[in-house]
């Protein structure tokens, strides 16, 4: 529910703070004190659209936030989360209004679209009055009421998904027609592609692995020659290595003559001859490494050639052409057998029809037999209403061919408002005065289901009698049993009903300025502004004591 409502700088309020509680409010004042205000002010903070205008004069913008207090399983959290909008505790809708006409949205202080706030405005609060039409101008949303009143979301459901298997069978259906006219028209090319393609047999990362083997050998090729002379240097017939070992062992066997004249000599070319044949086993070694088979760099190139080659000739990557050949295969296999499993598919999307005509068929009967008790729940609340000779009728019509994922119906809410005058569409048939009434008596029939946590009814009382007006407060006291209600009226007998009631009065700021302001008023004060309500400008004692009575008799 809404638990308060804060307003900054919106045409006549500079500064307003209002705090509700759950049940009936009402909020009431003289024509002109600013109840419209307080109205678009909740619808901006609702994500209505902004106008410059609203925004109080000579300030850069206004501002107004709106509190509300629901349920962790409302679909509202639901909306957040899934718009990555944190929804812990209360849910916080800001709107701010500048005075060059733009505007910035807010939930729980982050900032979104106005569509968004749009989305969550919608599923919180609902406004009705004699020339809003939100509720009742969209069929699709009539069906949806009767599908409430009725308990039938399941069978909504169940029937969406039916739709959902249906469509899908039959895109099969029409995708493996267009395959089979496509694989027909190009089986000749096909044939070719998939034997030039199996006899290629393209692999995946081969491209890359055949690419690096030949880099590796080109490399390998340059160094080898050198590598070879290298080795040849140290190993061959040419070698300096057996002379050099065979001086040292001379040297050595005359070293104990000579031993401070030689020894280190023949120490530093033991050393030599050491790191020489190091050198000769590394450089055999590396010859070894990089030994390939010419035959084996030629293949490589070959077969990267061959596979660029396909690709640029079938516009794919290498790495797709092993796909490219399952599909082309997949194709001709579709073409060859293709009836057989274009009949398959066909049969199945002819049991997914028939399950979807089922569903559908019993969820119209059921929506048939809703509507009856909508109608006559809603007939029943209309003679208090003074619409004793009116008929409210839901006009179904179904179709079996016409499927969609709702089913097979199409429903509007029709009127007739006296006998012997044609029946119509509510928005079309009913005035302003008994279309707010109807409103009334569909949304107690209705009770709490299928309506959003707060209620605001905006003066839908006017020009309606005493009778009339406590009919429709009494109506709005038992909606208010199970969701908030705020009304904006000039009725006593709805006032009385109230367990919350706010006062708007218009009141000087500075010698040419004006301010709406809006105070909670206790009982005291209630029964005098019921006593306005009911004598006008002079207030007497009769009327007094009338708003006592009034408020006795309620609160009874």
């Amino acid at each position: 529910m809404l638990v308060t409502l804060s307003i900054r700088d919106i045409v006549l309020i500079d500064r307003l703070d209002l705090d509700f509680t759950a049940g009936m409010s009402v909020l009431t004042g003289e024509t002109g004190a600013g109840k419209s205000i307080l109205l678009d002010s909740l619808s901006l903070a609702l994500g209505a659209r902004g106008d410059a205008d609203l925004v109080r004069h000579g300030e850069a913008q206004g501002q107004v936030t709106a509190v509300f207090d629901v349920a962790a399983d409302h679909p509202v959290r639901a909306l957040l989360r899934d718009n990555d909008v944190v929804d812990d505790g209360d849910v916080i809708l800001r709107r701010i209004q500048t005075a060059d006409g733009r505007t910035r949205a807010f939930v729980n202080d982050q900032p979104v679209s106005a569509g968004l706030l749009r989305q969550a405005g919608s599923l919180l609060v609902e406004i009705h009055g004699q020339h809003d039409d939100r509720a009742l101008v969209d069929p699709d949303s009539h069906r949806a009421l009767i599908d409430v009143f009725g308990g039938l979301t399941g069978d909504v459901d169940a029937v969406g998904r039916a739709y959902t298997a249906f469509r899908a069978a039959e895109k099969a259906v029409s995708d493996h027609e267009k395959r089979i006219e496509s694989a027909r028209n190009e089986a000749d090319f096909l044939r070719a592609a998939v034997d030039e393609l199996s006899t290629l047999k393209p692999q995946a990362g081969e491209e890359e692995q055949l690419a690096t083997r030949r880099a590796d050998m080109m490399r390998v090729e340059k160094i080898a020659g050198d590598l070879a002379e290298a080795f040849e240097t140290l190993n061959g017939s040419a070698s300096p290595m057996p002379e050099l070992a065979s001086l040292l062992r001379r040297l050595e066997r005359k070293t104990d003559q000579v031993p401070d004249l030689l020894g280190q000599p023949v120490r530093t070319l033991s050393e030599a001859l050491d790191l020489l044949e190091e050198t000769r086993a590394g450089l055999e070694s590396a010859l070894r490494e990089t030994e390939f088979d010419p035959h084996e760099l030629e293949a490589a190139e070959e077969r990267l050639f061959a596979l660029r080659a396909a690709s640029r000739k079938y516009s794919v990557p290498v790495d797709e052409l092993a796909a490219l050949c399952e599909r082309m295969a997949g194709d001709l296999s579709d073409l060859d057998a293709g009836e057989d499993k274009l009949a398959a598919l066909v049969k199945a999307a002819a049991a997914a029809r028939s399950d979807y005509d089922k569903k559908a068929a019993a969820l119209s009967g059921k929506r048939t037999k809703t509507a009856k008790a909508l109608e006559k729940s809603v007939e029943a609340e209309l003679p208090d209403l003074k619409l004793e000779r009116a008929r409210f009728i839901v006009e179904l019509q179904s179709d079996p061919e016409s499927r969609g994922r709702s089913g097979i119906d199409q429903l509007e809410f029709h009127v007739q408002t006296n006998p012997g005058t044609r029946a119509g569409p509510i928005m079309k048939v009913a005035s302003g005065g008994e279309l707010s009434r109807f409103l009334l008596a569909l949304k107690v029939s209705l009770a709490d289901k299928g309506s959003a946590p707060t209620l605001v009814f905006d003066e839908i009382d006017t020009g309606v009698g005493g009778a009339v007006a406590e009919a429709i407060g009494v109506r709005l006291a038992r909606l208010a049993d199970n969701v908030q209600v705020l009304t904006v009226t000039h009725a006593p007998q709805v006032a009385a009903r109230a367990e919350g009631h706010f006062l708007i009065v218009k009141e000087p700021t500075t010698p040419d300025r004006v301010a709406t302001r809006v105070k909670r008023i206790d009982e005291g004060h209630r029964r005098e502004e019921i006593a306005r309500m009911l004598a006008g400008s002079v207030i007497t004692d009769e009327a007094r004591a009338a708003a006592g009575k009034l408020l006795t008799e309620t609160a009874g």
